[in-house]
């Protein structure tokens, strides 16, 4: 049998940990299936003392995670520290450096230096793999990279962020608000004590950028990508939505439009007749549409120990086999330089829902704006009447210019008779699973 491939892990947290016990547990399975074993070198984690129930005997022990990444016996270098700087962005440079492959699952390291290290790895003839920084368990690199290599991509959308969906699926079943729900999800360990990484947006923009640059072979921009977080949606907004025929998912979207690539992250309406509507808790999914496929979705767990874990073996697999492919698509001195659309310049339908004070005159107020602004309306719900007192009004549009809807919601919110800030929300024209596209 072959050499085997000495592999290094840097961070031993729940990931970390997981890996070690899909390589140790698997092991056999893992030899047989590449064609060499896979052995785990060396370690580096905080507390060497720390019980964390894994087979450390015969393991190299690190207490500097860079030391480890310049002079350990490996191979590959597992990444699994986080953080978009410091620490683990030496660490692969590092390993790079010393003619070592790098498997990461640091999504906001790729967003911010991804090309930088791709650039730095082909120059030494290694891989830089990152299968576990997108939707954790699913192969969604593999499947944009290879299984669908022969097909031209002209829009990648998906659920990239199990908190939020858990969120917004809780929040529909219960007709609880955001406060709780997220409440809840920090309790089962969904969330973090601070949540504003997943609920702001900013975990699904990251893994955006990397989704983009992989579809379409283009430059990463994650600067480019623009970001909206669930905290303002409200049940209210939720049962309307049902009542519309929607389901509200944050999305991350990408698509190449004539201004350049659009990359956009925010809560969207989505049809139910879509397959992604019905992706609830904390499930990922991903629906690439290209020239050949038409369209394919790919869904499962996001995020846990398993599925990410799942994710780094993977990529280790394939290294052990002698896979050599381009970081994202095509050679980074080939990604194509596509400048980012303006999210103005973005057109599509709206939920708008306002609270209006019930008076004679106000809905003539409010179309006026609307008009004036170019924007058609498609439909109004009004369910309520108390006279004197606010009322929930919701109104979608027909097609129009994002740059004109926010014209025309910033002229409402001045109106005497708005009691508080329109809640905007972009409809999304996906199709359903027994719809063909064209």
């Amino acid at each position: 049998m072959n050499d085997p491939l000495k592999v290094a892990i840097a961070g031993l947290g729940t990931v970390g940990a997981g890996a070690f016990r899909v390589l140790q547990s698997h092991g056999a399975l893992l030899a047989e299936r590449c064609g060499r074993p896979l052995a785990i070198a060396a370690v580096s984690a905080r507390d060497q003392s720390r019980d964390r129930g894994l087979d450390l005997q015969n393991v190299s022990w690190f207490d500097d995670p860079v030391q480890m990444a310049a002079e350990a016996d490996a191979d590959v270098v597992v990444e699994l520290i986080g953080g978009a700087d410091g620490v683990a962005k030496k660490i692969c440079e590092t390993a790079i450096q010393h003619g070592r492959h790098v498997v990461t699952a640091n999504k906001a390291l790729l967003a911010h230096h991804g090309l930088a290290l791709a650039r730095q790895a082909e120059a030494k003839s290694v891989v830089l793999a990152y299968e576990a920084a997108v939707a954790g368990g699913i192969p969604i690199i593999k499947a944009l990279r290879e299984g669908l290599a022969g097909n031209r991509l002209q829009r990648a959308y998906g659920i990239l962020n199990g908190t939020c969906n858990f969120i917004l699926t809780e929040m529909r079943r219960s007709g609880r608000e955001f406060d709780a729900v997220l409440k809840e999800a920090q309790a089962l360990g969904y969330a973090e004590a601070d949540p504003s990484f997943d609920v702001d947006g900013v975990d699904a923009a990251h893994k955006l950028a990397i989704l983009a640059s992989v579809a379409f072979g283009c430059e990463m921009n994650f600067a480019g990508v623009y970001t909206e977080g669930i905290r303002h949606i409200s049940a209210l907004d939720i049962g309307y939505a049902e009542e519309l025929g929607y389901r509200i998912k944050l999305l991350g979207l990408a698509r190449l439009t004539e201004d350049g690539i659009e990359q956009r992250v925010h809560p969207c309406m989505v049809p139910l007749s879509a397959p992604i509507a019905h992706v609830e808790g904390v499930d990922n999914a991903i629906v690439a549409d290209g020239d050949f496929i038409e369209s394919a979705m790919f869904e499962g767990r996001g995020a846990g120990a398993g599925p990410t874990a799942s994710a780094i073996v993977a990529d280790l697999a394939d290294i052990a086999r002698g896979t050599r492919l381009p970081t994202f698509s095509v050679p980074v001195e080939k990604l194509a330089k596509i400048p980012a659309a303006p999210m103005a310049r973005h057109k599509g339908p709206y939920y708008v829902r306002l609270m209006l004070l019930d008076r004679p005159g106000v809905i003539a107020e409010v179309t006026a704006v609307l008009r004036d602004e170019n924007v058609s309306m498609e439909s109004m719900l009004q369910r309520q009447r108390a006279p004197g007192e606010a009322v929930p009004v919701v109104l979608t549009t027909h097609e129009t210019r994002e740059a004109a809807m926010v014209q025309a919601l910033e002229k409402i919110d001045c109106l005497d008779t708005v009691v508080e800030s329109p809640r905007m929300i972009r409809i999304e024209a996906l199709h359903s699973a027994a719809e063909p596209k064209g």
